[in-house]
């Protein structure tokens, strides 16, 4: 890719590791976490529970782990650009695997107000465990994490790598490392959601997998991470001729479920006005949203099972982003660039 790109993309991860990084600056005491509502949407940033804690004696397994899990992978992204930064990142994702397994318990059931029932941990905190660490292992190739992952118990078949299930995500990274045998295990589990997946898919008319009725992109690009597949439906090849990437394409969406872009400026409206002055003024109307441009490259919930889209920022379930919509794509879109040339 041309350096440019590579620059740009390091960037991106740069300022999401410094948010964690400031997150976990009182481990192995505390953890700050973002729990969100969809209360004061028309606001322009959350104003509600930024604050909230995880301590021990409030603990939260699984968003202890998913810290740890992005600052052990993104550790390995700096290793060779800046090894101190590297270092930092991997330290504190330590920190933050030993706070989350030596404290266990799910996030939501003590911050079941601020994110249940859109984020209620379902699928419990032990695929967090074993995704830390899976990617500490990647990180460090300390065989502790490696035999910790083999022996936590979250062995379960599932049909699902989403944001609240990251099994699949976990025996497919162990798999790709091809190292030491005692991991094999984890190949036949990987071959066991490929089979728990592919006979029971359902297809849109135009060939979109089709699994849930809400944000069904989050499938379709997790899947697509672990398949390499779907793509180009995504970005256009659709019956609907719709690329569901803003900004990509002739035709995509433009009202898009979205605070930030559905707001004006301040460059565009200075004048402060309240939450009931922006949802009359803007959520329910049918202009495109006036600040688009922050949502370049952002990928919306997509279409429903007959290729069907609402433009309708109202609908969030198809026009809302995601950063576990988006994720997951660019790492397949990472993938073809290397594999295939930018």
């Amino acid at each position: 890719m041309p350096n440019q790109v590579v620059d740009n993309v390091h960037e991106a991860i740069r300022w999401a590791t410094d948010y964690l990084l400031k997150a976990s600056a009182q481990l192995p005491h505390a953890l700050y976490v973002q729990p969100t509502t969809s209360a004061g949407y028309g606001q322009r940033i959350w104003t509600l529970h930024e604050r909230c804690t995880r301590s021990p004696s409030d603990p939260g397994s699984d968003v202890a782990g998913e810290t740890a899990a992005a600052l052990a992978a993104s550790s390995c992204v700096f290793k060779h650009l800046d090894a101190h930064y590297s270092k930092t990142l991997l330290e504190t994702a330590e920190k933050a695997f030993n706070f989350a397994n030596r404290h266990r318990a799910k996030y939501s059931d003590s911050l079941h107000s601020a994110v249940c029932l859109f984020y209620c941990s379902y699928s419990g905190y032990l695929d967090e465990l074993q995704w830390a660490a899976a990617w500490l292992y990647q990180a460090t190739k300390n065989s502790s994490y490696l035999q910790y992952a083999i022996s936590t118990a979250a062995e379960n078949d599932c049909d699902a790598f989403s944001w609240d299930n990251k099994l699949p995500g976990t025996r497919y990274s162990l798999v790709a490392d091809g190292g030491d045998k005692s991991a094999a295990r984890f190949g036949e589990e990987a071959k066991r959601y490929i089979c728990s997946v592919l006979p029971n898919l359902q297809y849109t008319p135009g060939g979109l997998m089709y699994k849930m009725n809400a944000t069904n992109l989050q499938y379709v690009t997790t899947s697509t991470f672990l398949f390499t597949a779907y793509i180009n439906y995504i970005l256009g090849d659709n019956p609907k001729g719709m690329s569901y990437m803003v900004g990509y394409g002739e035709k995509y969406p433009q009202r898009i479920h979205h605070r930030g872009s559905s707001l004006p400026s301040l460059q565009q409206k200075s004048k402060p006005f309240g939450c009931g002055d922006a949802f009359q003024s803007y959520y329910y109307t049918s202009e495109p949203n006036p600040n688009i441009l922050i949502l370049i490259g952002a990928v919306v919930g997509g279409a429903n099972h007959d290729d069907e889209f609402c433009d309708d920022r109202d609908n969030y379930a198809q026009s809302e982003p995601a950063t576990y919509i988006n994720a997951p794509l660019v790492g397949s879109l990472a993938y073809l660039a290397a594999s295939f040339g930018s």
